[in-house]
């Protein structure tokens, strides 16, 4: 798995995760749609933390500008 994702890609996704679960944590949300934006988040926190996204890796777009090995 090559890095994909870049630093400000990365924040971005681990700003979106922050909102979204905040908002299902504060009850703001909650039932289905708290779910999925529960999972979204999770989805969202994961990728920026592997710095992998595979459906980057479909659609052949890369935000890292060093490209490292990994």
């Amino acid at each position: 798995m090559k890095a994909n994702v870049g630093n400000t890609d990365r924040l971005i996704r681990i700003v979106i995760a922050a909102i979204l679960a905040g908002l299902y944590l504060a009850e703001v949300v909650s039932g289905t749609l708290g779910t999925i934006f529960l999972i979204v988040a999770i989805v969202l926190l994961v990728t920026s933390l592997f710095r992998f996204c595979g459906a980057y890796t479909l659609f052949g777009v890369n935000t890292c500008k060093n490209k490292p090995d990994n």
